[in-house]
């Protein structure tokens, strides 16, 4: 599993508008999508969880396991969670656009 964007390549094969069949495509691929990012989220919990652990049964001390977790949460999951819940596709007027750029 990435760490980072998952299917970023698959967006210019997106369209907004299309046939029952493309939006089925589409709806299994965000559904896809929000599955490893949940996946992701779990991972993050528990291996951060068993760090803590580590952590408090090592007779604490300094809290050295926010350096992974915020580094994670920054680096990884944030970044993650951008591709699946809030960035949105590219429209068939960019892709044309950019498709007329690269032929110059």
């Amino acid at each position: 599993m990435s760490l980072g964007a998952t299917g970023a390549g698959d967006r210019t094969s997106r369209v907004e508008t299309g046939s029952s069949d493309e939006l089925r495509e589409q709806a299994i691929a965000s559904l896809r999508k929000k599955r490893e990012f949940r996946s992701h989220l779990l991972t993050y919990l528990a291996v951060n969880a068993m760090l803590i652990l580590i952590w408090a049964l090592t007779d604490g001390g300094f809290f050295w396991p926010i350096f992974p977790i915020l580094g994670w949460a920054i680096f990884g999951l944030i970044p993650h969670a951008y591709e699946v819940y809030y960035r949105k596709p590219f429209s068939e007027d960019q892709i044309r656009r950019e498709a007329e750029r690269l032929r110059r």
